[in-house]
This record gives C-alpha cells, structure tokens and sequence, in this order.
C-alpha cells in the first residue's frame, strides 16, 4: 500500500499518459500531456499559420481532447493522435475563414502567413536533416524559405523535423506513404534551391 502512494505521489509524465487518461479522464494525465507536448504542438502550428491563429488551434485542440479522448486508441502514438487533431482544427479553421490551403503537394503556392513571425524559433526545424541544416545558413534565410513552400510540403519537412516516422506522418495527415515520401522530396528539393539562391544573392 506504501508504495503504491509513494508511486502516485511521484509520478513522473510518460508516454503513456493518453491512454491512461483516456481511460480515467483524470485532469492528472492531461496536465501530463499538455507538459509533454503543448511546446511542440504550438510549434507545429504556427509552422503553418501565424502566432495567432496557432494560439486558438493549439486550445482547441487540447479541448478536442477533452471531448474526444475516448476514441483514442493506445497502439497509436499519443503524440501523432496529438498533431492529428490539431492539424484537422487548423484546417477546420481556415475553411471556416474561407482562406484556401492548397492540400496538393504539386503546387508551388500555400497559405501563406500575413504577418512576420520573427519569434518563430526556426532553428528546431534545421537540426535534423544534413542536407538543409547548415551552420552557414540562417535561421532567418530557413524560415524565409520555409514558408515558400506550399502548405502540404513545408508540413512533411516540419513534421519529420519533430520526429515523426513515416507511419506517424501517414497518421497526421491522413495521406498515404507514397504520398508523404514525395511531399518530403519535393519540400527537400525546394528548400536546397531557395537556400541556394539565398546564399547567391548575399
């Protein structure tokens, strides 16, 4: 019985804190989540939107959690069941605003923000990928070219940026593996052109 205080006492936050709180729906277990992920979640979103419009996604978002944590299923990522939810809020959101996101990762046009998001901490997104990150680019210049892609490519990269297998980004965004394998092409592509022609014209 000791220790079985003690346990609860000192609980730390571990990965399987959604499938317990969807069990219990003991506001313990999601302020364990939201430890856990709300810095990433934001991130991702204003990613792409802007600070704003990230804000009201990332609180609707947790309260979808609320309201939905029963369909959570444990043999998914809590994390990916996470950004799932966010991303269909967000979109959700611009349909609601009538601002058009293109979901064809072909083209070469997104929503773009309407607003300069120098608190973006773009460095995140330069660590993971030795073909992007450089120590001789900016991270200005990386946000700049970021947000030229379009809405489903600047997503795989910033997705695989936090970690997410393929599986998890097939999960996300709801699109096949083939799919997501060439959105990440493409964004990776694009990314090494408009950095290259960054570094052409300084």
């Amino acid at each position: 019985m000791l220790l079985s205080i003690k346990s609860w006492l000192f609980e730390t936050p571990s990965k399987d804190c959604m499938a317990s709180y969807a069990k219990s729906g003991d506001n313990r277990y999601l302020e364990q989540l939201i430890a856990l992920y709300s810095n990433d979640l934001y991130h991702y979103l204003v990613t792409q939107s802007n600070t704003h419009l990230a804000y009201d996604v990332s609180q609707q978002t947790w309260l979808k959690v609320i309201e939905k944590r029963h369909l959570y299923q444990a043999q998914t990522t809590p994390k990916a069941w996470l950004f799932k939810l966010a991303r269909n809020t967000l979109i959700d959101e611009y349909r609601r605003q009538q601002h058009f996101v293109e979901l064809d990762e072909n083209t070469h046009l997104a929503a773009q923000n309407d607003e300069s998001e120098s608190d973006l901490n773009s460095g995140d997104l330069t660590s993971g990928d030795s073909h992007i990150g450089s120590s001789s680019i900016s991270y200005e210049a990386f946000d700049a070219a970021l947000k030229q892609l379009s809405f489903v490519q600047r997503e795989a990269i910033t997705l695989q940026q936090e970690g997410f297998s393929l599986t998890d980004i097939e999960l996300i965004t709801q699109s096949s593996l083939e799919t997501i394998k060439t959105r990440l092409r493409y964004a990776k592509q694009n990314l090494k052109r408009l950095l290259g022609a960054n570094n052409e014209q300084a």
